[in-house]
């Protein structure tokens, strides 16, 4: 009996070790064969060889992007839609100008080849850098709309004005405007079991929680997938995205000790607001099924300005063109003659995109990189920091914004061609999260923009290369303990 008992333990570890192994090189066969960047490669075979099983479960529920099959086929059915409405926007040829900057030129062929369309002319923009101005702004037009209000956004955290845009939006509703909005399910997850919540759905908003987090939904969609967008579209004909949700800073995170937020939004109007109300209404349809009616050019409630602002609007996340911000970052560095200036509040940069931006420095661009002093993600804080040797050492300059978490993503080149959006200068908005990206080629624009830039520049600490070399040892095991986690943040 003992010899039959030790045979079956013998058996049954023969069973364990060699299935376990299959599984590791099936895996490690699915993920170089994924055709991924090779420091994602690289750090998903630790993570897979380091942590037995636990690395295995941790690569399918985050090392690959997967919508699920409903959403997959949703997306599917919904290409040929917006391919027709990219179609008819061509009946309506003085929108479209191919008269663009020389440093915007390369960029605006890429979105032709990639989307179809010509840079879009006629665009009205403002830049708004304050939280009152936003919410000034915002809250105005949601007074004034008389059809519809849609938006999405990352985080709905309530508290000071964020109320006020809760109250303007039911007495919206109480004029008959429909209202819709779409909430990522982790970023507002609290908002979502408030009270405020409730009185809004109550009022006759229509709140949407768009994917939704549970470990049962792990097998047929990614979990950590995010709907990253911040748009407001009023009555088609007025649109806002950029970096601030809707937040009022003094009550947001104020326990992280980070300081508040500093956020820009740009408000649109034109026929780019066309483009803006089609990418939302794909949105809507592959979280809920439901169709929306796309806008017409021909609802503008103002005429567009002559020549004015040419703008492209760049989405991204699965079932958008693959890379696409990755790409159009790329394009745009290397168009690059004179000057670069990137603000995002997380530096984790591919390695296609770090050797862009040092390959800038060195052809004599003069690079800046605005980063906050203080992050609110200690993981991406340390993983940053393992790309700024190299960053220095090719003649980059790199600030520290002070006191407040600087939160704006945005790029401007050689004071002409301006990318405003909710994509920050990572893995997850490069190659996972539902991002969006505003290219704007206008003098007047890049002008305003650079103003803010140069005053956040007044309020940031620059990192000489010689002190960041003199660092503790122990600043450098940490940096690259981290690195190797890069791709995975």
């Amino acid at each position: 009996m003992n010899v039959s008992l030790a045979a079956f333990y013998a058996w049954m570890s023969s069973l364990i070790f060699f299935s376990y192994w299959f599984l590791v090189v099936a895996t490690t066969l699915r993920i170089v064969t994924k055709r991924r960047p090779t420091t994602f490669v690289v750090a998903w075979m630790l993570v897979i060889y380091i942590l037995p099983v636990v690395g295995i479960i941790l690569y399918f529920l985050l090392g690959e992007t997967h919508l699920g099959q409903r959403r997959v086929k949703r997306a599917q059915e919904m290409r040929p839609i917006i391919n027709t409405f990219i179609q008819k926007l061509h009946d309506f040829p003085s929108i479209f100008t191919k008269q663009v900057s020389s440093v915007a030129k390369p960029l605006f062929q890429l979105c032709k080849h990639q989307t179809g369309l010509d840079g879009i002319s006629g665009n009205h923009i403002v830049l708004m850098s304050t939280p009152d101005e936003i919410f000034d702004n915002l809250i105005a037009d949601i007074n004034q709309a008389s059809s519809n209000i849609e938006m999405v956004f990352y985080i709905w955290y309530k508290g000071g004005r964020a109320n006020e845009v809760e109250d303007a939006l039911i007495d919206a509703v109480k004029r008959g405007v429909v209202c819709r909005l779409m909430l990522d399910s982790a970023g507002s997850r609290q908002f979502l079991k408030t009270d405020e919540s409730h009185r809004m759905r109550e009022a006759g908003i229509e709140i949407v929680e768009s994917l939704k987090v549970n470990l049962l939904r792990f097998m047929f969609r990614r979990l950590d997938l995010r709907q990253h967008r911040k748009v407001a579209i009023i009555d088609n004909h007025i649109a806002y995205t950029g970096s601030m949700n809707i937040v009022d800073p003094r009550f947001f995170k104020q326990n992280k000790n980070v300081g508040e937020w500093v956020d820009v939004m740009i408000r649109m109007n034109g026929p780019i607001t066309t483009l803006m109300g089609a990418i939302y209404a794909s949105d809507w349809e592959l979280e809920t099924g439901k169709k929306l009616s796309l806008p017409k050019v021909t609802d503008f409630v103002e005429p567009p300005e002559e020549k004015q602002h040419i703008m492209q609007l760049i989405p991204s996340g699965p079932g958008y063109t693959e890379n696409m911000i990755h790409q159009a970052l790329l394009t745009a560095i290397y168009s690059a003659q004179d000057e670069i200036i990137f603000t995002t509040p997380y530096l984790v940069p591919s390695d296609d995109l770090l050797h862009a931006i040092c390959t800038a420095a060195q052809r004599g661009v003069k690079v800046s990189i605005i980063i906050p002093q203080n992050n609110d993600s200690l993981m991406v804080n340390w993983a940053s920091r393992a790309f700024f040797s190299d960053l220095l050492e090719s003649g980059v300059k790199l600030y520290q914004f002070q006191h407040n978490l600087l939160h704006t993503k945005s790029v401007l080149i050689d004071n002409q061609l301006s990318l405003v959006g909710t994509v920050n200068l990572d893995m997850r908005s490069l190659w996972l999260n539902f991002e969006l990206t505003a290219v704007i080629d206008d003098t007047e624009f890049a002008n305003n923009l650079n103003k803010l830039l140069q005053s956040y520049l007044q309020q940031s600490k620059e990192i000489p290369l010689l002190e960041w070399r003199k660092r503790p040892f122990w600043q450098h095991i940490i940096e690259r303990l981290f690195y190797f986690f890069a791709p995975l943040l």
